[in-house]
């Protein structure tokens, strides 16, 4: 019987420890940083808007992962060796694999803006997102901007505005997501995002994201110049595959770990699956 690791407890991850545990009686531990528990990622903007608790958005009722005699752990992997089939959490702990399933997903895009590392600037993925944007509008947000014109974009709009929150958006598009729709249907939603008091910047870029002591004060315009004050930038121009951790292994990566038609990577014993692959 061999023992089945899988990293990363998302959609691909959980899909696939529970069709291995379906046909097989293999050992399995799934480990995951960001939750315990598989939980739905479109659900995190209803968690904000409190249409639901973290309880209701599990994919899994607890006692699912003991009856299936699935392990779950919550640690951070920092390495992989695959020589000893090992792989070595942020604690020091040392799990050996006989398959090893990287399952990672993706991660926000930063493209070096100066300032993007700043206190209040972040994506909207992972459920530690989530939180940071809970604190920082407790604390208090004045003004939030929103770089890209994405779903994920539109979805952060949406609950700034369940808490009446002012929102910039700057989508480097003439209209709105006019690489999809047609130009009846993308000025309908300009209009739309308008009307719900969306301050709605077409043809602008990020150049720049000011800060003071350590957190976001504002933001450059690149193509008007202009200086917006807020105290939140929300970053979702697109995601990229959340492999750092593979580059000091000998696994094949390019802009994803590198996959044939079986999932399988450079390494025999090592799969990857989901927004980290790239066949």
């Amino acid at each position: 019987m061999a023992k089945i690791v899988i990293i990363g407890n998302g959609i691909a991850g959980s899909t696939a420890t529970r069709y291995i545990r379906k046909y097989s009686d293999h050992e399995i531990l799934m480990i995951s940083s960001e939750t315990e528990h598989p939980f739905s990622r479109t659900a995190l903007m209803y968690n904000y808007m409190g249409h639901m608790h973290y309880e209701h958005t599990k994919l899994y009722e607890d006692w699912f992962w003991e009856k299936n005699r699935i392990q779950i752990k919550k640690s951070l992997i920092t390495s992989i060796d695959t020589i000893t089939k090992t792989i070595n959490t942020h604690d020091s702990e040392a799990i050996i694999y006989d398959k090893l399933i990287i399952a990672t997903g993706s991660k926000p895009n930063k493209f070096g803006w100066p300032g993007q590392d700043l206190e209040g600037v972040q994506g909207l993925y992972h459920f530690q997102d989530l939180e940071r944007m809970e604190a920082a509008s407790q604390n208090g947000i004045k003004r939030a901007v929103i770089v890209g014109g994405g779903l994920i974009g539109v979805e952060m709009a949406e609950m700034f505005l369940s808490r009446d929150i002012p929102v910039t958006m700057l989508v480097r598009e003439s209209s709105f997501w006019n690489i999809v729709l047609p130009n009846e249907e993308s000025s309908i939603i300009n209009q739309h995002i308008n009307d719900h008091g969306i301050d709605l910047r077409l043809n602008e870029e990020l150049l720049e994201i000011k800060g003071e002591n350590g957190k976001v004060s504002g933001v450059v315009c690149k193509n008007s110049g202009e200086v917006i004050s807020c105290d939140f930038v929300g970053l979702t121009v697109g995601v990229s595959p959340h492999i750092d951790f593979i580059k000091s292994s000998d696994i094949a990566i390019n802009r994803g770990i590198k996959v044939n038609e079986f999932l399988q990577t450079s390494d025999p014993n090592v799969y990857a699956i989901g927004d980290c692959a790239e066949i």
